[in-house]
């Protein structure tokens, strides 16, 4: 007669749902004093934001500022957040991704979702 299949310990389960939840949290607080520097017009504008999303910095070299063309001005602006905080996404999905063994990254917990972790 064939053995039934063994339940899983849901003590264990509960210990590693616990601890993958301590991991993000440190991850998440590492995260916080992450940079990440992106520029835009060979460098006229410089962003850097950290790792929790945050716009720290926003340098504009002084010859970029033409009062006949603040449009491109504002453009470079644009350009360089955004790519400071692609850049910032990457590596918070990198970081978080690591602290839940690969579960599906920052936003899906694939079956632990449900826990709040």
């Amino acid at each position: 007669m064939p053995k039934p299949p063994q339940q899983p310990n849901l003590n264990q389960i509960m210990q590693q749902a616990q601890q993958m939840q301590a991991e993000m949290a440190k991850a998440q607080e590492e995260l916080k004093s992450e940079v990440v520097e992106a520029s835009a017009g060979g460098g006229t504008v410089t962003v850097k934001v950290t790792g929790d999303l945050e716009l720290r910095e926003v340098r504009i070299d002084p010859d970029a500022v033409d009062p006949e063309d603040v449009e491109l001005l504002q453009d470079m602006v644009l350009a360089a957040v955004n790519e400071a905080l692609r850049s910032a996404q990457e590596l918070a999905s990198s970081r978080l991704g690591a602290a839940t063994g690969g579960l599906g990254g920052a936003g899906g917990l694939g079956g632990l979702g449900g826990l709040g972790l």
